[in-house]
Formats: structure tokens, C-alpha cells, sequence
């Protein structure tokens, strides 16, 4: 391949998640040029990874800082433009629902270069959430669509993305932790020395969401449960500066002070993830910290109505608690006492967010895909531009017989789940298909109607 792939990230996450498959991308001799938003601008919560995890130094930083949803997507967008008219990549690759990834998958689409969406498919269903709608855009503007999970997969589908689109990879986050695990131990048992605090007797904390930060009355609510749990055990708070600031602004900052709570400047990933393994549990708002703590086997409390990582709540690791202070008292000190039953039980069966592979496979197939050709599709309609959904058995000679444009979107078991066509084939149990396909009965009536 004789041009790059354009890989974009701007946020904390981000860049956790996309550092393994930089070493792939490099050991399969696929030049990849790195372009940083800089979504997040500040220092602490950005290049702080890139030392960490041993990113390499961007090719091009958008530096688009802080401003309104409309105001970053659409400097993002107009970087990732210009990027794309230097480079002239073969492709561009971005990871998760910010406002960086659903401006680089516009301007993509844009410019007519496919795009690749790691972590496609994930579905809170809250559009009053901006990284939902952020997930909306990319999956729909992607040509090559890495879902983490077989659910992520079914959303992908009955959105009505085709099948050969959407690529089953696991998680990324789980490369990561099972690849720093023993770093982040020792770093987070470094950390633990220094603040005089026992493993395992204490919680975690983070909270950053803009729904959370940007209510008053959700602040409050989750500050005065914090307060609670704090007077029965330690409380360790990385603080966000967004959420800093907002507590500030409404005076609960000295509230959470004065009953001197550990409250701390933000991390460097390996001494949260160590704070992680070795709390008694996490209160959390962020998406990727349910990830992860379900990796470790963390129980975990969510700080939100709705996930859009609904995988982690089986078996009880992840609970949804809501702002409502009562409700997360109560949720997390049920949490503390199943917290080894909670481990146990986790420990015991797969994990659904993959087996730790996703960066490998990510690489491979998008590499095979642009070997292949990958390209922004068109279609031609010409014949019979009467399109629709159809459900089918599962026979070659009946797709056959639809004949040219048949795309299939997803299978059914008896049941009537949806799923990934090869996880159904493994298990022989596909028993029907939604395809899309020209109506040719209507069209042909059509004609002789006129």
C-alpha cells in the first residue's frame, strides 16, 4: 500500500484504546499517520497517555480545544478535511462516540474516503446524550464497522447496515487491560503507599458526564451520596476539571473538602487503573470505566439511567443506579456487600466484551480490506429502484434467486434473536434472514400498470 491510513483521536479514551493497535498497524508494515484533535487540550488528560502507552508524537494536531458541541465537530471537521487533502490516505480510523469521531466520519464521507468506526454499534438509546448522537453519525457514514460485541452487531443491523460491513472484534479496552495489568498493580500499590490508604477498603470515584456536571440538582444529588457513603469508608475521587469547575460553581466543592475526602488531580491511566483493581468498588458515570472495571471483575455502580455498555451489568458487576442519592447509597452498599460473590461469579464466565484480540483482528481486517479495494460504495438502481426488507430462509438458492443487490443485514434463531450470521452458522441455528433487496413484483407491475 503505497498511501497511509489516517487514524484521528483527541480524548483520554481515545487514546487508551487505539495504543495496541498502533503496534499492530506497525508490525504488519502498514504506514499509519496519527492525527490529535486535541478535544482534550489539557496536558493531564492527554499527553500524559501518549507517554504512557507509547503513542507516538502526532503527525498533525488539530489543537481544537474547548467550545460548544457545533463549534468543535465542525473544527474537526475542517482539520480532518485539510489532513485529508495532504495525506490523501487510503482510509481514515477513529475510535468512540466524541465529537472528534462523528466529525472525522462526516468529513470522510464528505471527501469520499472510507471510513473504519472501532467500537461501532454501541446503543444507549438517550438522544438527549451528544455521544449518542455522535454513534449515529459514524455508524452511519462507516464502510467498515468494528463492533465490540454480538449485541453491538444486532444494533448495526436492524439500523440496516449490511452484514459484510460489520466486523465482530471484541473490545479494545480489553487488550489494554489484560496488556498493563501488572503495571497498573504495582503502580496502583505505589499510589495507595502514599495516600496511607489499605487496599480494598476503599471506593472510587469518577464523574464527568455532561448530563451529570451540567445539572445542579444531579450534582447535588450524587455529591450528598458521596457524602453519605464517606462517613462509612474511604472515598478516593480523581476530580475532572469540568466536574471541578461545576462543583466550584455551586459551592459543593468545600462540602466535599471539609469531610476530607481524597480528592485527587487527574491520573496517569496505570495509577487509575491500579486504583481500580485494588478499591472495594466504583462509582462511575463514564462508559470506558464500566469496561473496565467488568474486565477486572470490579463491582461497579453507574451514575446514569442508561448504558449504552449493557453487557456489564450481567451477573450483577455493573448496576444502574441513576442520580437519585438514596438509590446510590443504596445500590452501592448492597455492591460492598455482594462485592466477592459479584467477583466470583464474574470470574467464572466469558467475558462478553471480548477474549483480548480486538486490536490484532481490527488491523488484519482493515488491512485485508484495503488490499482488497475498500472504497465508498455506490449503487445502481437503475433496473428496479423499488428497494425493500424481506425475511428469507436461510438458503443459498433463495438469496440467489433475489438476484443482484441482495444485501443481507442480519440472521434469526428460532427464537427469533437476531445475531451475527457466523456466530449462528457456528452454532447451526440460523433459521431465517432480513435481506434487502429489489421488489421486483411491485416494480414489474408498475410498468405494466402504466
Amino acid at each position: 500500500m503505497d498511501k497511509p491510513v489516517l487514524m484521528i483521536a483527541g480524548t483520554r479514551p481515545e487514546a487508551i484504546k487505539l495504543c495496541l493497535l498502533f503496534k499492530w498497524f506497525r508490525r504488519l508494515n502498514v504506514d499509519i499517520k496519527f492525527v490529535w484533535s486535541g478535544q482534550h487540550y489539557d496536558y493531564e488528560l492527554s499527553k500524559v497517555f501518549f507517554e504512557e502507552l507509547g503513542l507516538p508524537d502526532p503527525d498533525l494536531n488539530l489543537d481544537v480545544g474547548s467550545g460548544s458541541h457545533s463549534v468543535q465537530t465542525a473544527k474537526v471537521m475542517l482539520g480532518v478535511e485539510a489532513a485529508i487533502k495532504n495525506f490523501e490516505p487510503l482510509a481514515l480510523i477513529a475510535e468512540g462516540d466524541t465529537n472528534s469521531v462523528a466529525a472525522t466520519a462526516l468529513a470522510s464521507a464528505k471527501a469520499q474516503v472510507p471510513f473504519a468506526h472501532v467500537e461501532a454499534g454501541l446503543r444507549s438509546y438517550d438522544r438527549t446524550m451528544p455521544e449518542e448522537i455522535n454513534r449515529i453519525i459514524a455508524d452511519s457514514c462507516s464502510e467498515l464497522l468494528f463492533a465490540p460485541t454480538v449485541l453491538a452487531v444486532s444494533n448495526l443491523a436492524h439500523e440496516g447496515i449490511p452484514a459484510r460491513k460489520i466486523v465482530l472484534t471484541g473490545n479494545p479496552i480489553v487488550d489494554v487491560v489484560n496488556e498493563y495489568r501488572r503495571t497498573a498493580l504495582k503502580r496502583g500499590r505505589e499510589l495507595l503507599e502514599k495516600l496511607n490508604i489499605r487496599p480494598d477498603q476503599y471506593l472510587l470515584v469518577t464523574l464527568h458526564r455532561q448530563e451529570n456536571t451540567d445539572n445542579p440538582s444531579s450534582l447535588l444529588n450524587i455529591v450528598k451520596a458521596i457524602l453519605h457513603l464517606g462517613k462509612k469508608c474511604k472515598v478516593v475521587f480523581p476530580v475532572h476539571p469540568r466536574t471541578m469547575n461545576k462543583l466550584k460553581e455551586i459551592g459543593l466543592l468545600s462540602r466535599l473538602q471539609k469531610q476530607k475526602l481524597t480528592l485527587l488531580s487527574p491520573l496517569g491511566y496505570f495509577e487509575f487503573l491500579g486504583l481500580m483493581l485494588h478499591g472495594s468498588a466504583v462509582l462511575t458515570d463514564s462508559g470506558g470505566v464500566q469496561e473496565e472495571a467488568y474486565t477486572l471483575h470490579v463491582p461497579t455502580v453507574t451514575l446514569r439511567n442508561n448504558t449504552e455498555r449493557p453487557e456489564t451489568t450481567l451477573h450483577g458487576t455493573n448496576v444502574l443506579a441513576g442520580t437519585e442519592s438514596k438509590n446510590i447509597v443504596r445500590l452501592t452498599e448492597i455492591q460492598l456487600r455482594r462485592a466477592e460473590e459479584i467477583r466470583t461469579k464474574s470470574r467464572k464466565n466469558p467475558n462478553p466484551l471480548g477474549n483480548g484480540n480486538a486490536s490484532r483482528r481490527i488491523v488484519f481486517h482493515l488491512k485485508n480490506a484495503l488490499e482488497k479495494g475498500l472504497k465508498v460504495e455506490t449503487s445502481d438502481t437503475r433496473k428496479n429502484p423499488y428497494v425493500v426488507y424481506r425475511i428469507v430462509a436461510n438458503r443459498r438458492a433463495q438469496i440467489e434467486r433475489l438476484g443482484k443487490g441482495t444485501e443481507i443485514i442480519t440472521a434469526y434463531d428460532a427464537n427469533g434473536y437476531s445475531s451475527c450470521l457466523k456466530c449462528l452458522r457456528r452454532q447451526n441455528r440460523a433459521v431465517r434472514l432480513l435481506v434487502r433487496t429489489p421488489m421486483r413484483e411491485v416494480h414489474s407491475r408498475t410498468i405494466r400498470a402504466s
